[in-house]
C-alpha cells in the first residue's frame, strides 16, 4: 500500500459498516447502496440483516458474530456464524472472549475461534481481540499472544476492535503489535474510531489491511482533500 493512497485504492480496504442495533432494513439498503458507490470492498452488517443486504445488490456481506461481548457459548457462535454464511454472508468477524484471554486461559480462546472457524468453511473469518480492553487490562505480550493464537485456531484476519466498548477502538500502537505479529500470514483489520482520512491513513502505515469504518464517505472526502 502506498503511503497516500488514491481514494479507490482506500475505498477497496474497507468493510462499510452498520452495527447499530436500531438499524432497520431501509438503512441497510442504503449502506449497500453508498458501499456500492464509493467503492468500499464490503458492508459488515448484523446477523439478522444478511439477507437483507444480499438481496439489496451486489457487495460483498460481511456478519458479525458473538457480538459485541463475545461471552456467547461457542457453540451458539458457531451456529450464528453458520446461519450467516447459509444467508449469504462471504465474511465473518466473530468477537473472542476477551475475559478467558485476560485470565490467561488461550486453550479457551483457541476453541472458541475453532469452533467458528469450522461451522464457517469457506468464509473468511476475522477474530475481534478487543486490542483496547487486552493493552489496557494486560500488555503488548498478551495481545500478541492471542493473535498467534488466532492464527494457529485457522482465522484470516485479526481485528482490533468491535467498537462498542468503552476501552476504546483501534489504535496505532495495537496495529503496530497485531501486525508485527501475524503480518504476511493474516489480515489485518483496524476497526473502531477511525473517522478521518489521517486516522485511516494512520492504521494503514501501522499496517492494518483492511479498516472498518461507519463513516466511509466522510473519509474518503477527507482523502480527496489532500
Amino acid at each position: 500500500m502506498p503511503v497516500s493512497p488514491s481514494r479507490q485504492q482506500l475505498a477497496a480496504l474497507v468493510d462499510h459498516t452498520l452495527l447499530k442495533p436500531e438499524a432497520t432494513p431501509a438503512d441497510v439498503a442504503a449502506l449497500v447502496g453508498e458501499a456500492a458507490e464509493l467503492g468500499a470492498y464490503a458492508v459488515c452488517v448484523s446477523p439478522s440483516m444478511v439477507p437483507v443486504a444480499v438481496d439489496s445488490g451486489e457487495v460483498l456481506v460481511a456478519a458479525v458474530a458473538g457480538f459485541p461481548s463475545g461471552k456467547h457459548v461457542s457453540a451458539i457462535k458457531a451456529r450464528e456464524a453458520a446461519a450467516a454464511v447459509a444467508a449469504g454472508a462471504g465474511e465473518i468477524d466473530m468477537v473472542i472472549d476477551v475475559g478467558a484471554a485476560l485470565a490467561g486461559a488461550l486453550d479457551a480462546v483457541r476453541s472458541d475461534i475453532v469452533a467458528v472457524r469450522d461451522a464457517t468453511d469457506g468464509a473468511v473469518l476475522k477474530v475481534i481481540v478487543e486490542s483496547a480492553v487486552i493493552l489496557a487490562h494486560a500488555d503488548e505480550r498478551m495481545l500478541s499472544d492471542v493473535c498467534r493464537v488466532a492464527a494457529h485456531a485457522g482465522a484470516d484476519f485479526v481485528k482490533t476492535s468491535t467498537g462498542f466498548h468503552p476501552a476504546g477502538g483501534a489504535s496505532v500502537r495495537a496495529v503496530e503489535v497485531m501486525a508485527a505479529t501475524v503480518g504476511g500470514r493474516l489480515g489485518v483489520k483496524a476497526s473502531g474510531g477511525i473517522r478521518t482520512a489521517a486516522d485511516a491513513l494512520a492504521m494503514l502505515d501501522a499496517g492494518a489491511t483492511r479498516l472498518g469504518l461507519s463513516g466511509t464517505r466522510v473519509v474518503l472526502d477527507g482523502l480527496s482533500r489532500g
